[in-house]
């Protein structure tokens, strides 16, 4: 299970960050870029939960520090994306299932605002002040925007993927063992005991029936006793007739 999370995390995250090198980056739109990779984060960290989606999330964001055309420090989205990406997971429900889309796209919005907001923060600390020449507002606008445009069409099939992961086809029932070895097993313990027509149980040859009437077992010891029985009275009478 944890290999599939791996290839699918690795495999999402490759192709968002080269599609958002060589197609989105160049679109020219106004404002922020939209972040594929983001919403990958997002769909994988609302299926897998807050700690797989900060370790998601940290390695997506360190592999697009390091990859061209990155003109800002390295760890700078890595730490943006691990937090995120962990506050995205811990909106996961129990059953990992969400009831409706309006979550995850409160979800997209949420991310697409602190995203922005950390990564200027960030780059205050260290001395980068581009977010206050391309004007913050005008970027926490756009980032939300595109994101929520960009979101219906690819975090849903995202978190499909990777619910199929999650499915093992091998699982174990509750109980351990397969669902084939439990039902094997089951068979070869009710073997000798099956349920007779008046709702009793039969082991073997002889029937215990569960509403008082005598089976089959008991109807044979009954006339034994009731044999013997007869047996020992004509005994005793015929000592008295003597």
């Amino acid at each position: 299970m944890y290999l599939n999370r791996i290839l699918l995390s690795a495999s999402l995250v490759v192709v968002a960050l080269i599609v958002q090198v060589t197609v989105l980056a160049r679109l020219q739109l106004p404002g922020a870029v939209p972040d594929l990779l983001l919403l990958v984060v997002l769909g994988l960290a609302l299926v897998y939960g807050h700690t797989a989606g900060a370790l998601i999330g940290f390695f997506a964001g360190l592999l697009a520090d390091i990859a061209p055309p990155a003109d800002h420090a390295v760890g700078r989205y890595a730490l943006v994306l691990c937090l995120v990406g962990y506050a995205a997971g811990l909106t996961r429900p129990d059953n990992g299932q969400h009831r409706s889309a309006t979550v995850p796209m409160l979800v997209v919005a949420s991310a697409a605002i602190s995203s922005t907001l950390l990564y200027a923060g960030v780059g205050a600390l260290v001395g980068d002040t581009a977010a206050r020449q391309v004007g913050l507002t005008g970027l926490l606008l756009t980032a939300t925007l595109y994101d929520l445009l960009l979101a219906p069409f690819t975090v849903p099939v995202i978190m499909a993927l990777a619910r199929r992961s999650e499915k093992d086809p091998l699982a174990a029932e509750p109980g351990g063992g397969s669902a084939s070895g439990g039902e094997r097993a089951n068979s070869w313990l009710t073997s000798g005991v099956t349920l007779g027509s008046s709702g009793g149980t039969i082991f073997g040859k002889g029937r215990v029936g569960r509403t008082g009437k005598p089976g089959r077992l008991g109807g044979q010891r009954a006339g034994l006793l009731g044999r013997s029985a007869r047996n020992k009275a004509g005994r005793i009478k015929g000592v008295k007739r003597l």
